[in-house]
């Protein structure tokens, strides 16, 4: 398929299926090219000139060698999708970032009224709904400044 439909060629040193088991293995095990280039006895030009012939077929044959993602409606009935429902990746993006910290998540004396607070249905085993106050979402945003501050100054 790579070759019929992708357009993936032999060069004079290398064949197509060398190319394709180097991308697979440098892919599978995160490898580096100067690791590679002593399993498969290539050179390093040779070794990342494959993997970059190889992985721009497959970005070309995406479409044919990738699942769809199927949107999910708001109210879907499917009682997998119900946790996704509340929060978001940013939010727990920074949490972890918060928490990974040296001084790890210290929540503010002031904000101890304001924590999140559970919604938990008698009916439901699990928690549904978590509901944040004002001081919270505005303790959280004033954090993720901070955060992208200090990153921002550390990589000028």
């Amino acid at each position: 398929m790579l070759q019929t439909l992708g357009g993936l060629k032999s060069s004079r040193n290398i064949l197509v299926d060398k190319q394709v088991a180097m991308f697979l293995h440098i892919i599978s095990h995160h490898l580096k090219n100067r690791v590679i280039k002593h399993h498969f006895n290539s050179s390093r030009e040779t070794v990342s000139r494959s993997f970059h012939n190889v992985l721009n077929v497959v970005i070309r044959l995406q479409d044919v060698l990738f699942k769809k993602a199927k949107t999910i409606i708001a109210n879907s009935l499917n009682p997998s999708w119900k946790w996704f429902k509340e929060g978001s990746v940013a939010d727990e993006q920074v949490l972890r970032d918060a928490i990974s910290r040296r001084h790890a998540l210290k929540v503010p004396q002031e904000l101890e009224e304001g924590l999140p607070s559970n919604l938990i249905d008698n009916n439901e085993p699990n928690i549904v709904k978590i509901h944040p106050s004002d001081a919270w979402v505005a303790w959280r945003m004033k954090l993720a400044n901070q955060m992208f501050n200090e990153w921002q100054a550390s990589r000028n």
